[in-house]
């Protein structure tokens, strides 16, 4: 089993940049492929980017394509997901989510942190 805790939500403007952090429990976290995942009020929530355990796939929503890039260490159990060129349609509660099979843009993860919150003024 594995716990996520994300961080790195806030405030910004349109144009800025954010990097949001989930870190992982245990010592498999290699094993896990990771997923941003993102809920506007009154949305359902949607796929942002994942990554697999070796960053070697990294899918992307088409609303972000460009402006965010997901990464991974390993060594320190998290991932991140900088977010640049913020717009105000970006502003949502963003969850990271795992999983040891490869779910990619499916919301069928195992594992769920609790959401960061993220708002872009315009």
């Amino acid at each position: 089993q594995v716990q996520l805790v994300e961080s790195g939500g806030g405030l910004a403007q349109a144009g800025g940049s954010l990097r949001l952090s989930c870190a992982a429990s245990g010592r498999t976290f290699s094993s896990y492929n990771m997923g941003w995942f993102r809920q506007a009020p009154g949305k359902e929530r949607e796929f942002v980017a994942a990554i697999d355990g070796n960053s070697y796939i990294t899918p992307y929503a088409n609303s972000v394509k460009g402006r965010f890039t997901i990464s991974r260490d390993n060594a320190k159990n998290t991932v991140y997901l900088q977010m640049n060129s913020l717009k105000p349609e970006d502003s949502a509660v963003y969850y990271c989510a795992a999983d040891l099979r490869w779910i990619g843009a499916r919301s069928t993860y195992d594992y769920w942190g609790q959401g960061t919150q993220v708002t872009v003024s315009s």
